[in-house]
């Protein structure tokens, strides 16, 4: 009896705080968009960009996607099929047995990987174009960066590997509004259970504080609270053990409270300007400011958790669940784009005016990736790739393909 009252007083519990979230969501304010992650990584640190979420979603999922023609995309006759092709076959793999891909995930095992013309052929045969939008109607949005980090770390703290990487802790509560609301889909709370009440979870401060809560749900330690930090930013990276062991680690959970971006705040602050609020900017500043570190990273709540991820992966897992692939995958808003979806970018490389245009795959999502023009960029592991993944953030278009049968609103 006892424990049938505390299900109801639960159930009840969830619902006056999904309507309580509804009720602060009903107008969504302009944020940062520069960080991951989502399911899947988190992104490079980075300022805000006025404009780039939206704020008056469409009704529907895909709503804002229009008709396009293939002569709309420009570059498309300079791409290389043959490696692109590569990044699709990964994606099947996690779209194979999902009714709206299965036909041409079954037709993409029929063509050679090497005839480019023939890679080429299958797109127009089973694929339409459609071009994204932002609900106000602009074709443009941003466009930035991540990749996986590599980290010293060990298996047990010591007095060189101190900072803990937390597993999902066992009282953290997962909500998923589709549930409750169908029109929620993608929309989670999170919180725990304190007495008979559903309440937000802890935040990176009450986390990092020296008696943590979360004493004993470490995974594993290593040297450095910034690398950590930017870490959970990208949601997934390499801890490398002493004895030479990769151990690969990737998004398992976050908190639940919003992502504050550190480089806003230090731009706010007047200690650089936004030119400089990179991830490496920052490295430098907090190098610099030692004694005002801590004061700063807890000032983003947000706080993500992680998960052992299978040895000898060619990449880290995305939230479509198969390996990315260096400068082919993207994270996207899936509420706007399908999980899946083969996506032609139309940008330019991090400081540079060279076109990149080129096939990438929405193999992941992210927290802050968010908008119907909005894209992250895998560019790898290590040190390069966070040189580029730390420096985009400039303007693009997109245009998903999608099979031609593939359901969209009318």
């Amino acid at each position: 009896m006892l424990a049938t009252q505390k299900s109801l007083i639960f159930r009840q519990c969830v619902v006056l705080f999904s309507l309580l979230w509804l009720a602060g969501c009903q107008t969504v304010p302009t944020s940062d968009t520069s960080v991951k992650p989502p399911t899947g990584k988190p992104v490079s640190e980075k300022p805000s960009t006025t404009g780039s979420v939206p704020t008056v979603p469409p009704a529907q999922p895909f709503g804002l996607l229009k008709s396009a023609q293939w002569a709309d995309m420009p570059g498309l006759e300079k791409e290389d099929w043959v490696a692109s092709w590569r990044a699709w076959l990964q994606g099947c793999q996690g779209l194979k047995n999902k009714a709206d891909w299965k036909a041409v995930c079954a037709a993409a095992l029929m063509v050679k990987a090497e005839d480019a013309a023939a890679i080429q052929a299958y797109w127009q045969q089973y694929f339409n174009v459609y071009a994204t939008q932002q609900p106000e109607g602009a074709e443009q949005g941003l466009i930035t960066g991540y990749y996986q980090p590599v980290l010293q770390g060990a298996r047990q703290a010591s007095a060189r590997y101190r900072v803990p990487l937390y597993q999902v802790p066992t009282d953290l509560i997962t909500v998923n509004l589709s549930g409750l609301f169908p029109e929620l889909k993608y929309k989670r709370v999170r919180g725990r259970v304190q007495g008979q009440t559903l309440v937000p979870y802890y935040t990176r401060a009450e986390i990092e504080q020296p008696q943590s809560p979360l004493n004993g749900s470490e995974l594993l330690w290593v040297s450095d609270p910034v690398e950590a930090f930017f870490l959970q930013v990208q949601g997934s990276g390499i801890v490398m053990l002493e004895n030479g062991e990769r151990v690969p680690v990737g998004y398992a959970d976050q908190n639940g409270h919003p992502y504050q971006s550190i480089g806003k705040i230090l731009v706010e602050r007047g200690e650089m300007a936004a030119s400089e609020a990179s991830m490496q900017g920052i490295k430098t500043w907090a190098q610099q400011h030692p004694d005002q570190l801590r004061g700063l990273l807890d000032a983003n709540p947000s706080y993500v958790f992680f998960k052992l991820l299978p040895p000898g992966l060619s990449g880290p897992l995305g939230a479509l669940g198969v390996p990315l692939t260096a400068a082919r995958s993207i994270a996207v808003d899936p509420f706007y784009i399908p999980l899946g979806a083969p996506v032609y970018l139309a940008t330019t490389y991090p400081n540079d005016a060279t076109p990149l245009q080129q096939l990438m795959q929405a193999q992941d999502t992210g927290g802050a990736i968010k908008g119907g023009v909005r894209a992250d960029v895998y560019w790898g592991e290590g040190e390069a790739a966070g040189k580029l993944a730390g420096a985009m953030r400039q303007q693009g278009k997109l245009w998903v393909w999608l099979p031609k049968t593939f359901p969209l609103p009318h």
